[in-house]
């Protein structure tokens, strides 16, 4: 497959062995011209080429630059995405990069441990019995690397670094027929029956095409702690305290990732006060486990300290002809559960299937794409509306900045402790292996329900004159649980 790079590939060994030229090829070469074009060779843009050209497909990837990428999230792929990986023949990109086995999460709450793991048997399959999933986690850049590796092997497909600038439409009916870029500072297009956009959380393309544009309350700040002891190997941790959630998992051999949440205008974080690094060391660091607190402390004074914006973008159907947005540049959750990926190798096992050459021969015929495209939107909600409404509902419990969302978080810790079915059905969800929405709900309302006990409980204990205000505490909690829950329902339901 040919490769057209601006600079250097990572190592010569990445280069595909030379093949004899087909008509496909050299329309992808000599004209620009493809079956698809998409933009972005990330998580979806790779696995999404790669199930395409498999298929026959004649395909060009396009990505502004091709040197391994350095973020802070993205790093966690739940057992769901392992299984979506594994469907789509690209598992074998999870080795040689150092990955790491998650078995579940630890979660911590002012000191008190609860450990949830991943749910054994939850397909109900025979051969799963007494066999409990796995997650991987690993540094963003390594996964994605290997998965531009799978994409210049393809014969189908052509890889190109240049800089996409804006769409190329027909100016009779509106079809966007492909895009105009950049590449070494000079002018350049490609053409495709259909072209995807997959260009990440910052797309530049959701203003043309007019779609809602995401919001963000808080922001990741992350570090890279070395030879970390954490209170569970193996594991996720989340840690709750008197402030927003932190984050810690392995992301290899010697590597910790450690994330904190730092909402937007928060008092001990701005530059007056001394900004976040101070927040870390005097809000952050006495809270986390003492195991971690060292090399937390360490890797704060040698500096690092990067961030990323914890964003909300609700989904919405695909209505302009010629194009498709996916990935992050069409939905978006708070990485607090670290679905997104997961959301996106699912959505490529189901969008290859419904664009498939037999029921979708021609991918220029735009009214079959586009029928096939609000299937795929509500068809995908089986998984992504849970992982979405269970990061943002999760988010908020877990970042409670109220009584009402104090008494939830309580619950919701004491509702782990209770082990079984309170632990397996959250985490199933959380993991991408359960795919009922229902369940979500029937799991959050008893969390509530729970709190609703623990509220009531304690003032019986306090004495019977205090129950008339728990009672009306009681209500403004389930009132709460609801406010939470509805408008992620809601934003869910929207087309």
């Amino acid at each position: 497959m040919p490769l057209i790079l601006d600079s250097p590939p990572p190592s010569p060994s990445q280069l595909p062995t030379k093949a004899l030229p087909t008509t496909a090829s050299i329309r992808r070469l000599q004209h620009h011209e493809s079956d698809v074009v998409i933009v972005g060779a990330g998580i979806l843009g790779c696995s999404l080429a790669v199930a395409l050209a498999r298929q026959g497909r004649s395909v060009t990837l396009l990505e502004k630059s091709l040197k391994e990428p350095d973020r802070i999230v993205g790093e966690l792929l739940q057992p769901g995405g392992v299984q979506a990986l594994e469907e789509l023949g690209l598992r074998w990109c999870l080795e040689e990069i150092d990955a790491c086995v998650v078995k579940g999460y630890e979660v911590i709450y002012y000191g008190e441990e609860v450990r949830v793991p991943y749910p054994e048997n939850v397909t109900g399959g025979e051969g799963d019995a007494g066999r409990r999933p796995e997650g991987r986690s690993f540094h963003h850049g390594r996964f994605i690397r290997r998965l531009r590796e799978a994409a210049m092997r393809e014969e189908n497909i052509l890889v190109v670094e240049t800089k996409v600038t804006g769409m190329v439409k027909n100016g009779w009916t509106g079809q966007v027929v492909g895009v105009n870029s950049e590449t070494r500072g000079k002018k350049d297009y490609y053409f495709g029956g259909l072209t995807v956009v997959a260009d990440g959380y910052a797309s530049r393309f959701r203003g043309e095409l007019g779609t809602t544009q995401p919001v963000f309350k808080s922001r990741f700040w992350g570090l890279e702690l070395i030879d970390a002891d954490l209170p569970l190997p193996g594991h996720g941790h989340v840690v709750l305290g008197a402030g927003a959630p932190v984050l810690l998992y392995q992301i290899g051999t010697r590597e910790t990732r450690a994330l904190v949440d730092v909402p937007e205008g928060l008092e001990s974080a701005k530059g007056e006060n001394g900004g976040v690094k101070c927040h870390l060391k005097e809000h952050v660091l006495p809270g986390l486990p003492p195991c971690v607190k060292s090399s937390f402390e360490r890797a704060l004074e040698e500096g690092g300290l990067r961030s990323m914006p914890n964003s909300f973008l609700p989904p919405s159907t695909n209505r302009v002809p010629g194009i498709i947005m996916l990935g992050d540049a069409m939905n978006m959750r708070h990485p607090l559960t670290g679905g997104g990926m997961t959301v996106a190798f699912n959505d490529v096992v189901l969008l290859r299937d419904l664009l498939a050459p037999a029921v979708v021969p021609d991918l220029g015929d735009t009214k079959l794409v586009l029928r096939q495209m609000k299937t795929f939107h509500w068809r995908r909600k089986h998984l992504s509306s849970v992982i979405n409404i269970l990061a943002q509902a999760l988010y908020s419990l877990f970042a409670a900045n109220d009584p009402q969302l104090r008494a939830l978080q309580l619950g919701c810790f004491r509702y782990f402790q209770l082990g079984g079915q309170c632990v397996d059905g959250p985490v199933g969800l959380l993991a991408g292996i359960i795919r009922r929405p229902f369940v979500l709900f029937y799991h959050f309302f008893a969390v509530a329900l729970l709190s609703i006990w623990i509220v009531l409980a304690g003032a019986g204990k306090s004495g019977w004159w205090r129950l008339p205000g728990a009672v009306v505490e009681s209500g403004e909690v389930f009132w709460k649980a609801c406010l939470v829950l509805f408008p992620f329902i809601g934003s869910e339901l929207r087309s």
